[in-house]
């Protein structure tokens, strides 16, 4: 065993110990099979497994052979000297890698990056963790970050080597070298020192330069002026566009080939001595550009051996400043005469220009305002003058204002000033710098926008509380306007009516109700139609409801329609039944005249003959007559002349209604009618003992009236003052004229007509004797009111219980027929 383990200490031994142990599985295989063989093997079959072990053995102990010369047969001793001088060299290579600070990142192939070395703490901006470092950009400025990712793509691809100078964000600087070894690329960043740093700074300044130089040149190829650069010697080293075109050449690059000058010999020369005296050279010259010539401020400033020059057209400029100055001036005027007030200030805060509307809006001193006071100076004297809104803090309020000139924002407010006016205030910076303010106001506006809108409101809320259905559509045949009825008569929902229907889909659900096509479409027609003359339409609808819809259109000034709807079902009920009673009265009013007129014709022959006879027995015609007798018959014909004066009032009165009544005018004398109508009442006024007191005007002679009916109507009246007055009372009867009419007045002293009574005398059949010894049929007053209207008069009653009651009647005094030729004339 111990020769074993000795065996095996060592690799050749470890390898004979393998050979040994293959031989003897091949020799127990051997024997296995040989032993075996005699059952079920044949000889052919054992040779050709003996074959296959030799062979087996032979391969390993090739195996073994081919081993032997990679094996170190060396003692333990050189092995351990072999091993020191290796960590020894590795110890010599890491003090070499870690001698400089620097980051090293490996790539290799089927393995992740790493960082092998990371010594560099010092530089800023370069991340310490490895997924951080290999997002270049993020560390890394733009330009540098773009370098390095093209040289590692180069890298990585070709194997090709790269050594950069990069920059970090913060502005350090880092020399990146890459190399391919063995199928590995490596990254080393490294800190610069010395003339590198130096060198990187340069090239930082360089591309700077460069960078500006390039902004610079292209800021003065977009000028409009000639521009350019020349050497110590005058030649042109470069030329703007402008300049390029004003010498009228093809290209910047031709001149530097070919010197094209725009100054003439003279002046370069003069410019020369100019500049090497005083280093700059400034005139006013005559230059010919596009054939034209305009004189030119040409400046030319000396460099280090070099000079730039730039040629400015001062005619274009003054032509340009003519021009600004005749539209400032046209501006100025346009602002003088709008309602706004604008104030401009500059950018010191001072006063450039306020047009007459600011002055009046703020009624300040043009003498004053013309010293150009500051926005500050000018809210002081405002509030000074108590024409500033009344603030809390004034100085907040103040800085506010001020805020267009600190901030440049927009500043807009709404000035409710102490005399009651609104003043909207906007301010906006302008491009120098200043501020302008506009100062509105709006006091009147917002006084006529509250009244419009209140207007509105009452117009909306008339609209809604009428009955009537209201719908008003534009022109384009959309509904603008209704209100409620008209969504309760056709039982719209008020949603569908706000969001403004056209006329079809509102006639539309109108025909849900009352479906008849000639009507809905007249009415959109006249909602829709394109004639300057369009009409409006009329009419009335019955629904299956039984209710009658009453509608209107009627075309608006403005292209609209109003379109209405009257339910008038309510009425047109009420009209037919007023129509039907209305006709049953006036068939009753024609039989009760008839039935008057007859009887009272038939009553009349009787009574005339009752009166005849009377008169006929106190003749003593037919024999003499006691006293007694002739007290009987004097009350048997006072009762039928009665009754005979009654019945002609009531045939008067038919006549009177059925227009049976002519009047016979002639020209009458005022004094004979009254003294006639006097004398037919003095036996019952004598008996009263009443008296009479006539006054008639001395102007009034005669005028055009029917005497009897006149003399009809004062004895009415004479008839009834006697009969409702007290015993010694006088009656007072009057005539005159008055404007055009002849005017009768009876008054009496009487017991008067109650208040709750005075309505109702004209009435006929209303007798009332209110305590009097008076009776009637009650006719008496209405005859006078019927044959005074009869004429073209009227009748005026004036009573006051306990004190008498006044009667005037007032005519014509041309009479009746020149009346109406006057009213038809007129």
């Amino acid at each position: 065993m111990s020769v074993i383990r000795s065996m095996a200490a060592s690799p050749r031994g470890e390898l004979t110990l393998l050979f040994m142990a293959s031989c003897a599985v091949i020799f127990v295989l051997v024997m296995a099979i040989a032993i075996g063989g005699s059952g079920w093997m044949t000889g052919a079959h054992l040779r050709l497994v003996l074959l296959t072990c030799i062979a087996a053995g032979f391969t390993v102990a090739g195996i073994a052979l081919l081993g032997l010369p990679q094996l170190d047969f060396r003692s333990d001793d050189a092995r351990a000297a072999e091993l020191r001088r290796l960590q020894q060299a590795l110890g010599a290579a890491e003090a070499v890698v870690h001698a400089e600070p620097q980051v090293v990142v490996l790539w290799e192939h089927g393995a992740p990056v790493r960082v092998v070395v990371q010594s560099l703490t010092s530089v800023a901006g370069l991340p310490t963790d490895i997924a951080q470092l290999q997002r270049f950009g993020a560390w890394l400025d733009a330009s540098s970050a773009q370098e390095l990712k093209a040289g590692l793509d180069a890298l990585f691809a070709d194997g090709r080597a790269f050594n950069l100078l990069v920059r970090t964000a913060a502005g350090a600087h880092l020399e990146a070298d890459g190399r391919a070894s063995g199928g590995r690329a490596l990254l080393r960043l490294r800190d610069v020192v010395g003339h590198r740093r130096d060198l990187a700074r340069l090239l930082d300044q360089h591309r700077d330069l460069t960078r500006e130089i390039a902004a610079g040149r292209g800021l003065l190829d977009s000028l409009p002026m000639p521009a350019w650069f020349a050497d110590e010697d005058g030649r042109i080293t470069w030329a703007n566009s402008a300049y390029v075109k004003a010498v009228g050449a093809e290209s910047a690059a031709e001149l530097t080939r070919m010197p094209i000058e725009l100054l003439e010999m003279r002046k370069r020369d003069k410019a020369k001595v100019v500049l090497a005296k005083d280093g700059r050279f400034v005139e006013r010259m005559p230059l010919v550009i596009d054939g034209h010539m305009h004189a030119h401020d040409v400046s030319i400033i000396a460099l280090e051996a070099a000079t730039a020059g730039v040629a400015i057209d001062v005619e274009a400029l003054e032509n340009a400043k003519v021009e600004t100055d005749r539209r400032t001036a046209a501006y100025d005027r346009t602002l003088h005469r709008v309602a706004t007030g604008v104030a401009i200030y500059g950018r010191d805060q001072r006063l450039a220009f306020f047009n007459d509307a600011y002055r009046g809006i703020w009624e300040l001193d043009a003498d004053w305002l013309s010293t150009n006071p500051n926005v500050e100076e000018t809210l002081d004297r405002l509030r000074g003058l108590s024409r500033l809104p009344q603030v809390p803090n004034y100085r907040d309020w103040k800085a506010k204002v001020l805020t267009s000139f600190r901030d440049g924002d927009q500043y807009e407010d709404w000035w409710h000033l102490l005399d009651g006016r609104t003043i909207h205030v906007t301010a906006e910076l302008r491009p120098d710098g200043g501020v302008t303010y506009l100062f509105d106001d709006v006091t009147q506006r917002l006084a006529l926008e509250s009244r419009f809108h209140a207007m509105i409101d009452v117009q909306r809320e008339t609209l809604d509380s009428l009955k009537e259905g209201v719908a008003v559509f534009a022109p384009d045949g959309r509904l603008q306007l209704h209100n409620k009825a008209f969504a309760q008569i056709w039982r719209m929902s008020r949603k569908m009516l706000s969001e403004g229907p056209h006329i079809d889909e509102v006639t539309g659900q109108c025909r849900v109700l009352y479906d008849d096509d000639a009507i809905w479409q007249q009415m959109n027609r006249t909602v829709t139609g394109i004639s300057d003359r369009r009409a409006g339409i009329d009419g009335q609808l019955t629904r299956a409801d039984g209710s009658v819809i009453a509608y209107a259109a009627a075309p608006l000034p403005d292209g609209a329609t109003l379109i209405t709807f009257a339910d008038i079902t309510d009425a047109r009920r009420a009209e037919r039944a007023l129509i039907e009673r209305n006709e049953a009265l006036v068939a009753a009013d024609r039989m009760k005249s008839q039935f008057v007129r007859h009887v009272s014709y038939e009553l009349r022959t009787p009574l005339t003959n009752i009166i005849g006879y009377t008169e006929l027995i106190q003749g003593n015609y037919v024999g003499p007559l006691n006293e007694k007798q002739r007290e009987y018959l004097g009350d048997i014909e006072g009762s039928s002349k009665t009754l005979l004066a009654i019945i002609d009032d009531i045939l008067d009165l038919a006549t009177i209604d059925a227009g049976g009544l002519e009047l016979k005018v002639a020209p009458v004398a005022a004094k004979s009618i009254i003294e006639s109508a006097v004398t037919a009442v003095r036996d019952r006024a004598n008996r009263a003992r009443i008296g009479f007191d006539i006054k008639i005007d001395a102007n009034l002679d005669t005028f055009v009236a029917d005497d009897v009916r006149l003399r009809q109507v004062l004895y009415n009246l004479l008839s009834n003052a006697v009969g409702f007055s007290k015993h010694g009372d006088t009656i007072q009867v009057a005539a005159w004229r008055e404007r055009g009419m002849v005017a009768f007045a009876v008054e009496d002293q009487g017991i008067g007509v109650p208040l709750d009574q005075q309505g109702r005398v004209f009435e006929r059949f209303e007798s009332k004797s209110l305590g009097s010894r008076h009776r009637g049929a009650g006719l008496g007053l209405s005859i006078v009111k019927s044959l005074v209207e009869l004429h073209g008069g009227n009748v005026s009653f004036i009573s006051e219980p306990g004190r008498g009651t006044r009667v005037t009647v007032r005519l014509p005094e041309a009479g009746i027929a020149a009346q109406l030729t006057e009213a038809q004339a007129a």
